[in-house]
C-alpha cells in the first residue's frame, strides 16, 4: 500500500482533505485546536489567504497587527496570525519554506490593468475569487482585507521597492497552520499569470484539516 506522504506528521484523524483546482477559491472552518496544512503540490504557487472569526466575523486577520506583534514582515515557523483585535488567530507550527509574504497583497482585476495593461482587464483574479467565497456567507468587497500570500516570494530591495519574483516553494511543500479560536479560512489559489509568483502556470493545491 502506497503512502500519502502529504500526510505525514498531521495530528489525529484528517477532517477535510481536497484539491483545489488552479485559479479557484476555497472557503472552510476550521476549529480551535485543528490544523490545516496546504499543499503546494506542483511548485511555484501562491495561496492568497484571508482569516475570519467563526463568533464574529467583523473579527478578522489583519497585517499590521500580526506584523506589528512579531516585527517582521515576513511569517516563518511559529509566527501567530492576528486579529485587528490583537488576538491570536492561527499559528504558523511547521513550513518547508523559509518564509511568506504579508504585504504583497491579491491581484485584482484593477491592479492586472495598471501593471500589465488594459488587455488583462477580463482576467479572473484574486479579490474576485475572495469575494465569490464570502459572498457565500454574506460578507461582500468590504470584508477584504490585507491578505496573506503562502508560497509567495516578496522580497524588499535596499531602496524600500517591492519585487514580485520566482518562489521558493517546490512541488509538494508544505506550511501547517493551528487554529487558536474558531476561524473561517477563505483562500484564492491565485490565478495570477502575468508574473513569476505562479511561474505563470497556475496549478492546484491541496487543503487538509487534521485534529
Amino acid at each position: 500500500m502506497s503512502v500519502d506522504i502529504h500526510l505525514s506528521g498531521l495530528p489525529g484523524t484528517v477532517l477535510h482533505d481536497v484539491i483545489v483546482p488552479a485559479r479557484a477559491p476555497w472557503l472552510h472552518h476550521v476549529a480551535a485546536g485543528q490544523t490545516l496544512r496546504i499543499v503546494d503540490l506542483e511548485g511555484n504557487q501562491a495561496v492568497d489567504f484571508l482569516l475570519y472569526s467563526a463568533q464574529d466575523d467583523a473579527e478578522r486577520y489583519s497585517a499590521q497587527d500580526t506584523v506589528a506583534a512579531q516585527g517582521n514582515l515576513f511569517l516563518r515557523e511559529g509566527a501567530v496570525l492576528r486579529s485587528n483585535e490583537g488576538r491570536a488567530m492561527m499559528t504558523i507550527t511547521a513550513t518547508s519554506v523559509d518564509y511568506h509574504d504579508t504585504i504583497g497583497g491579491a491581484c485584482s482585476c484593477e491592479s492586472n490593468t495598471l501593471r500589465y495593461g488594459h488587455h488583462t482587464k477580463a482576467e479572473h483574479a484574486c479579490v474576485e475569487n475572495f469575494l465569490e467565497a464570502n459572498l457565500r456567507e454574506g460578507r461582500g468587497k468590504r470584508d477584504i482585507v490585507s491578505n496573506i500570500n503562502f508560497f509567495m516570494n516578496v522580497p524588499v530591495e535596499a531602496d524600500g521597492s517591492l519585487g514580485i519574483v520566482d518562489g521558493i516553494s517546490a512541488p509538494g511543500l508544505t506550511v501547517d497552520l493551528r487554529a487558536e479560536m474558531d476561524v473561517i479560512v477563505v483562500a484564492s489559489n491565485c490565478p495570477q499569470i502575468n508574473n513569476p509568483c505562479n511561474g505563470f502556470n497556475p496549478t492546484p493545491v491541496r487543503m487538509i484539516v487534521a485534529a
